[in-house]
């Protein structure tokens, strides 16, 4: 009998025994915790045996990691290795490691490896000195047969010389000597409201002794009156007075948050459990409460009742957790990861709130946390930050008259493409391994940093913001000249302009694929940074306060956040892709000088900076840790991250089905995700051109056709062909954009149409002809019609011939109209009399028994000068059968336009 009890309880073990899934690790208690958190220096079972020395011992790394040996058996990512940076605890992935630079490259005395075009070029490039150092005018930089070089040993090609921009830093390449005339880079033409600085930009006139420098040659705050306020004010970083109560009462009253800038709250804090306040106001240390000495003018720390009591003794003072007896009264604690809900009682703190509680992934445990990567990322068992997986990441940057490359890691320091005139706004696609920039000088859009091949040139003004949108593979950019924001494809061959309306100054671009948004800063008179589909659709605003010179932005498509530079505030910013949640990242005058662009990678956010010159970094959770990575630049502007995981992959939604482009015929372009119903993609047409009915192919000639198709089927639900013969409904109103090809009028009752357009597509069974002929004398009105009249005396009668002609897969249909408009003659009583003449209008309909691809209608027109009130209406009683019967078959959208405007 005992037997058989023993095996019961055994079998009801095993039953209550919890059972972990197969992704799960088992803790010896019985807990069960992701496998992907054993051993990785962070216990999440409660006995700890997720990090025990006997279960970690026996992890084996996989190929693809490092093991970094001893006690920890660390696994780290192999591309981790020799990085320069310590990933394993005990250093191992770092020993035996001696850098070395490539053969063809400088090392410097840092043991950073910068090439050879940079040793004796008069810039710091090592960051040491050592590069420039032992120069003499032998190993200086010698200039070739085709070179010019300027008078501090620099070299630039020799067209360069007296074009008109000084390319050298001493301006040497313009000096008067050489060119014999001075020579003036072309000033651009600053418009009302904009001052010209000395050095040829323009900046807001509001800018203009501000005390804020603007202008590259300061000459925005020369010969201004000084600035003071009232001894009662504090007095802004850009001269501007508030009252002095204003000052570090947490809100931002000064336009760059200059007042809120170094605040501590000195005022003492009786806070604390070395702390007492007296009933009657004072504080003291709380060693002497209950010393049976009067330290508080209301005796409030000799209470007689309470001192000596310990109120945790009894029922833990009520307390769930933690209770702490003072001298006077207690306080209820919690553990770590609790918080008080009330005075008593302690609940969960979910330090996911925080967002910068983890790099990336942040799950809320009871009682604690656990920080977690995306894919791609490792979370570093020293920093517990992601670090990316893979091939080490660069910054790429223009500097001018080149574009360098700096590895983030090993620090290399390189140049990637020579030889360049004014290289501003630049962009990589990762995949294809080829790089975009824009040249203000030239006004073009290179490609290929070998041969630096021209994508666009015609049609460009100041481009200054690119973006690759690496998987449909098409560029954007912005043009502050032409205000405007254009698209093409990665050739080059098709373009378009999305935006050219409500543009002031437009910098950066940005765009995000995978969801089919574009983002860009414009820092015109009302500055503001928008967003809209990445087809030019659903414009919307994301910030226009509190916000001056936007230049350069950047996506964390990770942390779905948007960060910008404002270079008049120095500030670094970020919102979420809707506009909210604004946070302030960096509010510096030293290293926010005049930043211009920025990107950002894992745990970093880079910047480059007119003022200063250089490239820096700071922390992108804490605002933290600001680090200089180059400098002594030669205005360095745009930069960019190269890596994969900053272009995460997405299926191109242009050619997943059968047809190639999406089947349209010029662009195929990323429509907005704004629900799961949105379209994936739609078609564009170049400027000149519209989008037919079928949507995919474009046609030529006025907004007539892209009229037809939007409109005529609104019309189709309400209206049949003849409608505008017998029903009063059909009035639509003129639409913009529209032209008129003929005018017409037609009478029923008291009510005149203008008929300003008519189409008339009919799929009759079989083959109609008919002719009718109607003439219409309008009865007088007391309100004239908004027409043309001529003298009495004009007899000339115009002709107006209209011929219109549309094939389609089974219809084809011809219309020629004539009309010959009467004499208009007024009476003395102001009442217009029109007689109307007669004419005939032929419409001919032939059934086709073959299917033809799709051809877009073409409008051949040839209009006179017609002064007239006239209509001739042509119609054919046998096609109301016929355009019947396709009214409710549905199968093709009328081309009827009956648009009009009421008179009466």
């Amino acid at each position: 009998i005992s037997c058989r009890l023993d095996l019961v309880v055994w079998c009801v073990s095993l039953l209550l025994e919890k059972t972990c899934a197969t992704t799960d690790f088992a803790c010896k208690n019985g807990q069960c915790v992701p496998a992907r958190w054993r051993c990785d220096g962070e216990p999440e079972c409660s006995d700890g045996s997720d990090e025990a020395d006997s279960t970690c011992s026996r992890q084996t790394c996989p190929p693809e990691k490092f093991d970094c040996g001893g006690s920890t058996s660390k696994c780290v990512s192999l591309s981790w290795r020799c990085d320069g940076e310590q990933d394993c605890e005990n250093g191992a992935d770092e020993e035996q490691y001696a850098k070395a630079c490539p053969a063809k490259e400088f090392q410097c005395r840092n043991r950073l490896c910068v090439a050879p075009t940079f040793v004796c070029d008069g810039d710091d490039d090592c960051g040491d000195g050592s590069d420039e150092e032992k120069c003499t005018a032998a190993t200086a930089s010698t200039c070739g047969p085709h070179e010019f070089r300027c008078d501090d040993s620099e070299c630039i090609p020799a067209p360069w010389s007296c074009d008109g921009d000084p390319d050298c830093r001493d301006k040497s390449d313009e000096s008067l000597e050489r060119c014999s005339r001075r020579t003036e880079p072309q000033k651009p033409h600053c418009t009302v409201g904009e001052f010209r600085c000395r050095s040829g930009e323009c900046i807001h006139l509001n800018w203009k002794c501000d005390g804020d420098v603007d202008c590259k040659d300061k000459s925005d705050e020369a010969n201004c009156p000084v600035l003071t306020c009232r001894p009662d004010e504090f007095q802004c970083g850009d001269g501007s007075c508030i009252h002095g109560t204003k000052q570090c009462n947490k809100v931002h009253d000064c336009p760059d948050f200059s007042d809120e800038a170094g605040c501590i709250n000195k005022t003492t804090k009786c806070e604390g459990p070395l702390k007492f306040i007296c009933k009657s106001g004072e504080c003291i240390d709380s060693s002497k409460v209950c010393d049976s000495l009067k330290d508080c003018k209301d005796w409030s720390d000799e209470p007689v009742k309470e001192c000596g009591l310990n109120e945790c003794a009894i029922n833990n003072g009520g307390c769930s957790h933690i209770c702490k007896d003072r001298q006077i009264g207690y306080e209820c604690e919690c553990p770590s990861g609790y918080k008080l809900l009330d005075k008593k009682t302690c609940g969960d703190i979910d330090e996911c709130e925080n967002p910068d509680a983890c790099s990336q992934i942040c799950i809320n445990l009871k009682g604690d946390y656990k920080c977690e990567c995306y894919e791609g990322y490792e979370m570093d068992p020293v920093t517990k930050t992601c670090k990316a997986v893979g091939k080490s990441p660069y910054l790429m940057f223009t500097n001018r008259h080149e574009i360098r490359r700096i590895d983030l890691l090993k620090k290399d320091y390189t140049q990637v493409v020579p030889t360049l005139k004014n290289a501003v706004a630049l962009d990589v696609d990762v995949t294809t391994n080829k790089m975009y920039w824009c040249d203000l000088y030239h006004r073009k859009i290179f490609s290929d940093a070998s041969q630096q091949i021209t994508l666009i040139d015609t049609a460009l003004h100041s481009p200054e913001g690119l973006a690759m949108d690496w998987v449909h593979k098409n560029i954007y950019w912005t043009d502050s000249g032409h205000k405007t924001i254009s698209v093409a494809t990665g050739d080059g061959k098709k373009r378009k302009v999305l935006i050219d309306t409500e543009l002031g100054e437009p910098r950066a671009i940005a765009v995000d694929p995978r969801q089919g948004f574009m983002y860009w800063s414009d820092w015109g008179m009302q500055a503001k940074i928008e967003k809209a589909g990445m087809n030019g659709v659903d414009r919307q605003v994301l910030v226009s306060e509190r916000i001056e010179w936007p230049n350069g932005i950047a996506l964390d498509l990770s942390s779905r956040r948007l960060y910008w530079v404002d270079s008049k505030l120095h500030l670094i910013s970020s919102v979420d892709l809707n506009g909210d949640n604004r946070r302030v990242l960096l509010s510096s005058m030293d290293h926010l000088g005049h930043p211009f662009a920025l990107t950002l990678f894992e745990d970093r956010v880079y910047w480059t900076d007119l003022k200063d010159e250089a490239i820096y970094s700071v922390n992108r959770l804490t605002g933290h840790d600001v680090a200089m990575l180059a400098q002594h630049l030669n205005n360095p502007l745009d930069v960019v991250v190269f890596h994969e995981l900053r272009q995460p992959q997405a299926p191109d939604t242009c050619n997943m089905g059968s047809l190639p482009n999406g089947g349209c015929e010029y662009l195929c372009l990323r429509a907005p995700q704004i629900t799961d119903h949105s379209p994936k993609y739609t078609c564009a047409c170049p400027d000149n051109m519209e989008l037919g009915p079928d949507m995919r192919r474009c046609v030529t000639g006025n907004k007539i056709q892209s009229a037809r198709s939007s409109l005529l089927l609104n019309l189709k639900k309400h209206m049949s062909p003849d409608s505008c013969l017998g029903v009063k409904s059909c009035l639509l109103g003129k639409q913009k954009g529209l032209q008129e090809v003929s005018t017409s009028v037609i009478v029923l009752g008291s009510i005149c149409l203008h008929i300003s357009v008519l189409f008339v597509v009919v799929k009759p069974k079989t083959t109609t002809s008919a002719s009718t002929t109607t003439t219409t004398t309008p009865e007088p009105s007391t309100t004239v019609t908004p027409t043309t009249t001529t003298p009495a005396t004009n007899t000339d009668t115009p002709t107006t011939t209209s011929t219109i002609s549309t094939t389609t897969p089974t219809a084809t249909v011809s219309s020629t109209t004539t009309i010959s408009p009467s004499t208009t003659t007024h009476s003395s009583s102001h009442h217009s009399t029109t007689t109307h003449s007669t004419a005939t209008s032929t419409l001919q309909t032939t059934q086709s028994r073959t299917t033809s691809p799709w051809k877009q209608p073409t409008s051949t027109q040839t209009t006179a000068d017609h002064r007239q009130t006239s209509t001739t209406i042509t119609h054919s009683n046998s096609i109301q059968g016929a355009n019947g019967n396709l009214s409710h078959r549905g199968e093709f959208p009328f081309l009827f336009l009956c648009y009009a405007s009421v008179t009466s």
